[in-house]
């Protein structure tokens, strides 16, 4: 039984359809990214997929227990890292800890002897005695992933994970996050981070609308959506050139001062701009952020 099953959900608000005929199955011990803009649905595929609402069609299941009837019982082998931290105020890093444990029905022994390694985990191992209001906006984020994994879950969902830190502060969560895969955890990961989930990610659904469009690994996705190479090109005189591009490329596409061309030969592309001489321009490999933008486009959601 795949850890998280879910088969033809649909919720409609008001009539709209925000998740539409979904289907997802996780695969055990590994990481699955759920991908899409602002307002696709996957804030509610997750609230779902938890039990935390009910579907106006379809079905799931988690861990092996039937949504929602039984995802009470499933929540207490998950843990959950939602967008906003919601830690006590009151209470100190530890406190936060134990009173977390306390949910999942750990007596504070157990929760006591599970905190060291929590918060070694999340970088925090000389706060357990720091009250909340004195942590760095980046720490009160790692503590709420440290808090997610109390109860030692099977599965661990994480909502946009690291948003709010600082590089170094993400490199040291994606270390602990690729350290709970080995040990055999699946992960269900929303991020708007494309690096991310190409680090992190053994395979990504994007979806858009609530619907998913695209799935499959990083890698397939780049190669079976994009030409291998992209030249980012911009500076003065980018509209007289932009016919030239369009011809020596596959496909063009332009997005304020910039213009993204794909195509399967750079060389032609950069010959042509270092004759022209005045613009600029970054040549790179295609990644799944052009994936993103060529499915779901480039205009800001709202």
């Amino acid at each position: 039984m795949p850890p998280l099953m879910l088969k033809g959900l649909t919720k409609r608000y008001g009539g709209t359809a925000v998740v539409d005929d979904l289907s997802l199955e996780l695969v055990p011990g590994r990481c699955h990214g759920l991908l899409g803009p602002n307002g696709a649905g996957k804030t509610t595929t997750l609230r779902l997929a938890l039990g935390l609402i009910e579907a106006d069609a379809g079905e799931g299941r988690l861990l092996g227990h039937r949504l929602p009837r039984e995802a009470a019982q499933a929540r207490q082998r998950v843990g959950v890292v939602p967008q906003a931290d919601s830690l006590d105020p009151d209470f100190s890093v530890r406190e936060n800890l134990l009173a977390y444990g306390r949910y999942f029905g750990l007596s504070r022994r157990e929760a006591e002897a599970r905190i060291p390694a929590l918060l070694d985990f999340a970088g925090l191992a000389g706060k357990a005695d720091a009250r909340v209001p004195t942590l760095s906006g980046g720490m009160k984020r790692r503590l709420t992933l440290a808090r997610a994994l109390i109860n030692d879950p099977e599965l661990v969902v994480l909502d946009e994970p690291t948003t709010g830190l600082d590089p170094q502060a993400r490199h040291l969560v994606w270390q602990g996050l690729r350290r709970l895969i080995q040990q055999g955890k699946t992960l269900l990961l929303t991020t708007h981070f494309m690096d991310e989930a190409e680090r992190l990610c053994d395979r990504i659904s994007i979806i858009d609308r609530g619907r998913i469009i695209a799935e499959d690994s990083p890698r397939a996705l780049i190669a079976r959506h994009i030409e291998p190479h992209v030249v980012e090109v911009f500076g003065e005189g980018l509209a007289d050139w932009a016919g030239c591009g369009r011809r020596l490329c596959r496909r063009c596409e332009q997005a304020g001062e910039t213009l993204f061309c794909y195509t399967e030969d750079p060389e032609a592309v950069t010959d042509a701009l270092d004759r022209q001489g005045q613009l600029r321009y970054l040549h790179r490999p295609a990644n799944l952020e052009d994936v993103f933008l060529k499915l779901t486009g480039r205009d800001l959601r709202e």
